[in-house]
C-alpha cells in the first residue's frame, strides 16, 4: 500500500509528510542551540573577565560569506529541479558542496590555530607589573580588564598575555615567546644563530627573543582549548556543534547529488520535494552561524 502525502501535498495544509518532518525536526534544533545561547548568556554574566576580540575576524567574516553563498546555490538547486533541468541542478549542488567544503577547510585552520598559540594568565597585578615593562618590548598582546575591556565592579583583576609558544624552561619557570618575536624568526629576521629574532630583553629573567616567568606569578597557562577558558569552551562547543551539523547536511545533500540524482528520471517531483527538505535544513544551519559569527566574534 502506498503512504499518502510523500510526494503531493495535502490539499487541506498544502504540505507533504517529510515537510512536516524536517519542520518538527527544526523546531527542537532551535531548542537545543537555544539552549546553548541561554548557556552562554548565563555564563558571560557571572564571569570575571570575558575575552574580546580573540578569535580571527576575517576567517570568521569569510565563512559567513561562504555560507550565505551556499543558501543561494543551495535555492538555484531547487529551482533547477522545478524547472527540470538536470544539469543545472548538478551544477548548482556541485557550488553548495564546495561551498560546504570550503567553510569546513576555513574552520579547520581557526581550531588548529587555537592549538598552536597559547596564552599566560597572571595570578595577580603585582605579578603581571613584574614583567610588563619587557612583555611590552617584546610585542606581546596583553589583554586585562583593568582597562574597561571586559571589566566587572567587584571581580577578580585579569592579566593575560598570548603568544606563539609557552614551554617549561626548567623547575618552576616557564619561557613565554610572543608572536612578534615568533614571527620575526619565521621571516628570517635573525641574527645568525638559528634564525632566532634579533631582540634582547634584559632583566625579570629576559631570555632573547623569549620571556622567563616564575610559575609562582601564573595562575594558568596553555593553549587555547576548551579547557583554557570558559570562553574558549562555549567557542568549541558551539561551533564544534555547528561544524557536525554541516558536515551532515553535506553527507545528505551529496547523496541528492551522486546517488540519489538517478530518482530525478524516474520521478522528477519526488526528489525536488527531498532536495527542498534538504534544504530547508541547510539554510537552518546557515541561520545559526548568522548568530554565532557576531556573538562570539565581535561582541
Amino acid at each position: 500500500m502506498e503512504i499518502p502525502y510523500t510526494v503531493h501535498a495535502r490539499p487541506d495544509t498544502g504540505l507533504w509528510n517529510a515537510k512536516v518532518g524536517i519542520w518538527l525536526f527544526l523546531a527542537s534544533e532551535v531548542m537545543l542551540f537555544g539552549g546553548l545561547f541561554s548557556a552562554y548568556i548565563f555564563l558571560r554574566m557571572g564571569a570575571d573577565y570575558w575575552p574580546h576580540h580573540v578569535l580571527n575576524v576575517p576567517l570568521g567574516l569569510t565563512n559567513t560569506f561562504v555560507l550565505i553563498t551556499s543558501s543561494i546555490t543551495m535555492v538555484l538547486a531547487w529551482v533547477s529541479l522545478k524547472m527540470r533541468d538536470f544539469g543545472q541542478f548538478r551544477v548548482w549542488m556541485g557550488a553548495t558542496l564546495a561551498c560546504g567544503c570550503g567553510f569546513m577547510v576555513i574552520k579547520s585552520i581557526e581550531y588548529r590555530d587555537k592549538f598552536t598559540h597559547h596564552g599566560v594568565v597572571f595570578r595577580d597585578e603585582a605579578s603581571f607589573r613584574k614583567y610588563e615593562p619587557e612583555l611590552r618590548a617584546l610585542g606581546a598582546k596583553i589583554k586585562t580588564n583593568t582597562d574597561g575591556h571586559g571589566a566587572r565592579p567587584g571581580r577578580t583583576p585579569h592579566f593575560e598575555i598570548s603568544g606563539h609558544r609557552v614551554g617549561e624552561a626548567g623547575a618552576g619557570v616557564i619561557e613565554f615567546v610572543p608572536d612578534a618575536a615568533h614571527k620575526g624568526a619565521a621571516h628570517g629576521g635573525g641574527d645568525g644563530h638559528g634564525g632566532e629574532a634579533k631582540h634582547e630583553v634584559a632583566g625579570a629573567g629576559g631570555h632573547g627573543a623569549s620571556l622567563r616567568i616564575a610559575l609562582a606569578d601564573v595562575a594558568r597557562w596553555g593553549v587555547f582549548a576548551p579547557k583554557y577558558s570558559t570562553y574558549y569552551a562555549i567557542y568549541f562547543t558551539l561551533t564544534g556543534l555547528h561544524a557536525l551539523h554541516v558536515l551532515g547536511g553535506m553527507v545528505v545533500l551529496f547523496y541528492f547529488w551522486m546517488p540519489g540524482a538517478k530518482m530525478f528520471h524516474v520521478d522528477p517531483e519526488h526528489l525536488a520535494n527531498r532536495v527542498e527538505v534538504g534544504g530547508l535544513f541547510w539554510h537552518f544551519v546557515d541561520l545559526v552561524w548568522i548568530f554565532l559569527f557576531p556573538v562570539l566574534y565581535l561582541l
